[in-house]
């Protein structure tokens, strides 16, 4: 019995009516190609059965067409929206997408590396703030593939990132603050870990600094961005008697923390105090008040960021090592002018 040739990518072109330079763009960079030309490129890949050689044709080349995405906290608010923004500009580009839940795990991290050293991922797309642990350490020879950051930079390494501009977003949000009479602004998440805190403590400081308020010290204390930091924060400053009229914080999560302690006070918020988030995640125009905040455009996130990636493992270098997007100033039921009763 004889055996049936292979199909070959010029038997698809034949097929399609196409040259054998549209089918490999069809295969490899579909995005580039008409929706009919592409049509007609898959239909002829299925009768020829050429998709079987094609992926082996993949498999020579060492590329999976995967992007592995490494956070360490997949149940963050944030994260699901930027993840569909990912997906979403993979999907366009004929990729697709693992996801590592770290949960700031060494191990964890180290494991995930498998994905890369077999060669079952092409680029990394990094939530963490560093780089994966494993990488470079003696006894391992997994090289990195392109990378870029998100939400948080990598710092002291090259590594492109794309987010929110937190410098900015913090320094409007302090500014609302200001414009509403409030001169007594805490700040609540401070940290010398995590550069989005540090970001976001710096733009509240320059719009105290640009109005010409004293920065008080007594008013700025940690957080970890968790409700139950924010409540702690709150509760803090009412044992130490040294009260602000407004509350800046890290995040929303954080101002939710803030609000269930002013709340548990029997407070009337926001006419004896008011209170600011970061981020406006879900529950934001939920609680009570609804919480005035800076919206992230957390979908324009993803797709930037995954566009970045694409175009480095293109082999096209990267037009920015910074992209920052702006956020949004969201008005609702928190912040109240001193003296106004709410």
């Amino acid at each position: 019995m004889q055996q049936q040739k292979l199909a070959t990518i010029e038997d698809v072109a034949a097929i399609a009516g196409v040259s054998i330079a549209t089918v490999s763009r069809a295969i490899n960079e579909p995005t580039k190609v008409a929706d009919e030309t592409r049509r007609r490129v898959n239909e002829a890949i299925a009768r020829t059965g050429y998709t079987t050689n094609a992926m082996a044709r993949s498999l020579r080349m060492r590329r999976s067409n995967m992007i592995l995405i490494l956070a360490p906290d997949v149940g963050d608010p944030n994260f699901s929206n930027i993840l569909v923004g990912l997906e979403t500009e993979a999907s366009k580009r004929g990729y697709g997408v693992l996801i590592g839940n770290t949960q700031n795990d060494p191990t964890r991290e180290t494991d995930y590396l498998r994905f890369i050293s077999s060669n079952q991922a092409d680029g990394l797309i990094l939530f963490t703030g560093h780089l994966p642990f494993g990488y470079g350490q003696e006894g391992t020879e997994t090289r990195l593939p392109p990378m870029v950051a998100v939400n948080e930079p990598v710092t002291g390494a090259n590594v492109p990132f794309v987010g929110v501009d937190n410098f900015e977003g913090a320094r409007i949000a302090a500014e609302h603050l200001i414009s509403q009479g409030h001169r007594r602004i805490a700040f609540i998440g401070q940290s010398i870990g995590r550069a989005v805190n540090q970001l976001r403590e710096q733009g509240y400081r320059a719009a105290l600094t640009g109005a010409g308020i004293p920065i008080d010290p007594r008013l700025i204390l940690p957080g970890d961005g968790t409700t139950e930091s924010g409540r702690q924060a709150a509760e803090h400053m009412f044992v130490r008697d040294v009260l602000p009229t407004a509350f800046l914080c890290v995040n929303d999560a954080t101002a939710l923390g803030v609000i269930i302690a002013l709340n548990a006070r029997r407070y009337d918020l926001p006419r004896q105090f008011s209170v600011m988030g970061f981020d406006d995640i879900s529950f934001a125009s939920f609680v009570s008040p609804s919480l005035t905040t800076m919206k992230q455009p957390r979908l324009k996130i993803g797709e930037e960021a995954m566009d970045l990636l694409l175009a480095l493992l293109e082999g096209k270098p990267a037009p920015k090592q910074e992209v920052l997007l702006r956020s949004e100033l969201i008005l609702r039921n928190s912040v109240a002018r001193i003296g106004s009763g709410g």
